[in-house]
């Protein structure tokens, strides 16, 4: 190991890399859980008890009256018990626009002055035109005291004077990036409850002596089983845990291309060893033939890959810490700034995680070669020809029946839709690809390097990339793992937007789309029903539709509801088809199914279902009609615009306009937006960019796909660049009588070029014909859940071709600079 330590500098790196992505991911969700649980922790210090009522599935819970308060009062122990009033309240920023959030909630509240915020300047609301606002709502919107701030809340915008800003304990702006607001407590009620006299919960504080427990039993016991009643601790971990299930999500996918980023490792320490084995060759045939045993010698080997591995693990445990530090930074500043973060430390499953996948990996990587060594008998491994070429035909068909494996194992995953499966099988056929790479390395090596073999050197780069099927292949399986990857999503996301596009074309036979933002359940943008009707009644405008939308309950079965303003014009624009029944206007005791769902629940027009609205009891409704199955609204049931009144929400969500034939859509798009000017939410938009905006969110997920997989790719780089720079140790001698009968500098740097490049675009064209595999199966898989064409990303898979040889040129330029800088004399001598 000592007299190669650079040889094995890149074997090592490319596992401290992936130990780097392991660890650092459990730091990262460590410090974040911690940080999560000291914030709700802190949010409800000041919290002994909290009284909220009892919320039944798929019903909106009826809001506390003053009587229940007064019930808590009454309760022995109890020191106060304050009514606080909390719901959705978006602030719009001076630009017009509403002020957004990275996922942190925006809401109102009655300010009751007996919380933990702190007044930081002016005073508290006392008219029914004044608020106070959280000090990361001030500086966020750049609000003073004294600002006028406009709000959408239940009701359409308001304007409001802000009489003061408040903070948290130790001077903090927020708990966690929030934006608040707090009004006179019957204005609240109204704005964020829609009654008088309501409240969200009621917050009691114990006397003292009286613990938290004892004073939730008895608070339990006189308002009886209709009040969920529980302590301030209870919330805090509730809350805590809620986050911290989602960080786990978090975490496993960080975890998943970790294991990509290793599995890529593997490739690269298995060619590191077999090239160093194979130089060793007659070195360990010298010591077998001193007597030294088969064990030996794979112990030798195996000894060296437990201590590379070993020190990579430790030096990838400690850059894993510094990027799990660095990332919860970034994800505290897109927080708001104002998470604080727990003290940074080093979890247990961190430590053994790296460790374990550290050594294991490498020590599994080295096995192959060593036993391969140490079956060479001693007397043929110190002949010049000590390690010919192997047959390919075991290998081989070894590859074809992984290949088929991985195969089968996806077949059954998509059909069963189970992502163990999946995911077992990509990894399966990943392995039976990089096996049958050998065998297709010859005739694809050579038919790429003859693009670049003009010339001698490019020739002798051509014949160098193909002299040695085996490692050439093991180098471009590194770099076909990652670049089939990004192929692979990049083509069910093509697909994707092309089936939405042709799903608008075809069944979105509407001109504009009226449609807002919403952050959360129940706080999506919505307009009252008297604008849509000004809408209808706007120049150009043939006809329009909307509905507002909530969940309902079928027994057990959640399922989606919209309450359609005018079912015949929405049957135009969406193109619906009776399956059964007219589609006509519904009763209010109607409701109507598609055929998908109808025949699931076994359902037909005429038969009687019990739903139950977030509002109100149970109704019965009859089936009206039940339209053909189409893309649009699938799953979904449709039910009459009076249904609404129970709905969590009654206002319009969504609305279609359908322009008069021969009108300039733009222009009725121009005469339609200024009956919004109130409620910045809402957006109008042609189809076309209402599809484009659908589809934007694609283009995200790529990005995030590619960057998390840009550490596979950087370690298959490293694995190009350490491949050549050991060919470039073993060719020594050869080198040098290359440039001993007249081959210059640059002419050696560019056949080493050559060579790079060949081995590069041979992985990428590798890994975009498994990656456009792997695509095709998972859209012919996802057919019935919509994806109905197949989209390929011509111009994204050129771009990978060119970005591969681009890696080629620079993953060259070292160890082309080693071999141009050979002392002609030294390395003919060289053994």
């Amino acid at each position: 190991m000592l007299s190669r330590k650079l040889r094995l500098v890149l074997s090592a790196l490319s596992v401290v890399l992936g130990v780097m992505f392991v660890s650092g991911s459990f730091v990262l969700t460590d410090t974040l859980q911690r940080s999560f649980t000291d914030m709700f922790s802190s949010a409800y210090a000041n919290v002994d008890v909290s009284v909220s009522p009892k919320a039944e599935e798929g019903k909106q819970p009826e809001p506390l009256t003053p009587q229940a308060i007064a019930d808590v009062k009454s309760v022995p122990g109890v020191a106060s018990a304050v009514g606080e009033v909390q719901g959705s309240a978006r602030p719009i920023g001076k630009n017009g626009k509403v002020i957004t959030t990275s996922g942190a909630p925006r809401f109102g509240s009655n300010w009751t002055g007996t919380g933990q915020e702190k007044i930081r300047e002016g005073r508290a609301p006392a008219a029914d035109n004044e608020v106070i606002v959280g000090a990361y709502l001030a500086s966020t919107g750049g609000f003073q005291v004294g600002d006028d701030i406009s709000l959408l809340t239940l009701e359409p915008k308001k304007t409001f004077k802000i009489t003061g800003v408040y903070e948290y304990p130790g001077g903090r702006e927020s708990l966690a990036g929030e934006l608040s607001v707090a009004f006179t407590e019957p204005v609240a009620q109204q704005l964020l409850l829609g009654k008088k006299d309501a409240f969200s919960s009621v917050t009691v504080t114990a006397a003292d002596g009286r613990s938290d427990d004892a004073l939730r039993d008895s608070v339990a016991a006189k308002l009886g089983s209709a009040y969920d009643v529980k302590t301030g601790a209870t919330l805090a971990k509730e809350q805590a845990d809620q986050i911290n299930e989602g960080l786990t999500f978090f975490n496993y996918v960080l975890l998943g291309f970790a294991g990509i980023a290793l599995f890529v490792g593997i490739f690269i320490i298995l060619n590191t060893f077999s090239i160093i084995v194979a130089q060793r060759t007659r070195e360990l045939a010298l010591l077998r033939s001193m007597g030294a045993s088969r064990g030996q010698v794979i112990g030798s080997v195996v000894l060296e890959a437990f201590v590379i591995g070993l020190i990579a693990s430790i030096v990838g445990l400690g850059a894993g810490v510094g990027v799990g530090v660095l990332l919860a930074n970034i994800f505290s500043s897109f927080s708001g700034a104002s998470l604080q973060l727990a003290s940074i430390g080093v979890p247990l499953s961190a430590v053994i995680s790296s460790f374990a996948v550290g050594i294991v990996v490498t020590m599994v990587a080295a096995v192959m070669p060593a036993l391969r060594a140490s079956r060479i008998a001693p007397v043929a491994a110190m002949r010049e020809a000590a390690t010919p070429d192997r047959p390919l035909t075991k290998i081989t068909v070894t590859g074809a029946l992984v290949v088929a494996a991985g195969g089968t194992a996806l077949g059954f995953g998509f059909n069963q839709a189970s992502l163990p499966l999946i995911f077992g099988g990509i990894l399966v056929a990943f392995v039976g690809v990089a096996l049958l790479t050998p065998m297709l390395s010859k005739p694809m090596v050579s038919l790429i390097g003859r693009l670049l073999s003009w010339s001698m050197p490019g020739l002798l780069g051509r014949r160098n990339s193909a002299r040695n099927p085996r490692r050439t292949a093991i180098t471009a399986a590194a770099l076909m793992v990652g670049i089939s990857l990004i192929t692979g999503v990049s083509v069910v996301l093509t697909s994707a937007t092309a089936s939405i596009e042709k799903l608008a074309a075809g069944q979105l036979q509407t001109d504009l789309i009226i449609s807002g933002e919403g952050q959360m359940e129940g706080e999506g943008a919505t307009f009252q029903r008297d604008v849509l009707t000004k809408v209808e009644n706007t120049d150009g405008v043939s006809s329009a539709v909307g509905w507002a939308s909530d969940g309902v309950l079928q027994g057990e079965s959640q399922m989606f509801a919209i309450a359609v303003t005018d079912v015949p014009a929405l049957k135009e624009m969406f193109a619906l088809k009776p399956k059964s029944g007219d589609i006509a206007p519904l009763r209010d005791d109607q409701f109507a199914v598609a055929e998908e769902m109808a025949t699931e629940k076994g359902w037909s027009v005429g038969s009687t279902v019990t739903l139950q609205l977030a509002k109100g009891e149970p109704r019965t409704y009859t089936v009206g009609f039940v339209w053909a199955t189409t893309q649009v609204l699938q799953g979904a049931v449709m039910l009459p615009e009076s249904a609404a009144g129970s709905f969590r929400s009654d206002q319009i969500g969504q609305a279609f306009v359908q322009v008069t034939p021969g009108t300039n859509v733009a222009d009725v798009q121009k005469r339609v937006e200024p009956l919004f000017a109130d409620n910045p939410e809402i957006t109008v938009q042609d189809r076309s960019r209402f599809v484009q905006q659908m589809t934007s969110q694609f283009d995200t997920v790529l990005l995030m796909i590619q960057i998390l997989l840009a550490l596979a790719i950087l370690i298959a780089v490293l694995g190009v660049i350490n491949t050549l720079a050991l060919s470039v140790i073993e060719r020594t001698r050869e080198l040098g009588l290359l440039r001993a009968i007249g081959m210059r500098r640059s002419q050696v740097m560019r056949m080493i070029t050559v060579e790079s490049v060949v081995i590069s675009v041979f992985g990428a064209v590798l890994g975009l014909a498994v990656g456009l595999a792997l695509g095709v199966a998972t859209v012919q898989a996802l057919k019935e859940q919509g994806i109905s064409e197949l989209g390929l990303p011509w111009v994204t898979m050129a771009q990978y071709l060119v970005v591969a040889a681009v890696v080629g040129v620079v993953a060259a330029i070292l160890p082309a600079i080693r071999a141009a800088r050979l002392n002609v004399l030294d390395a003919i001598a060289y053994e």
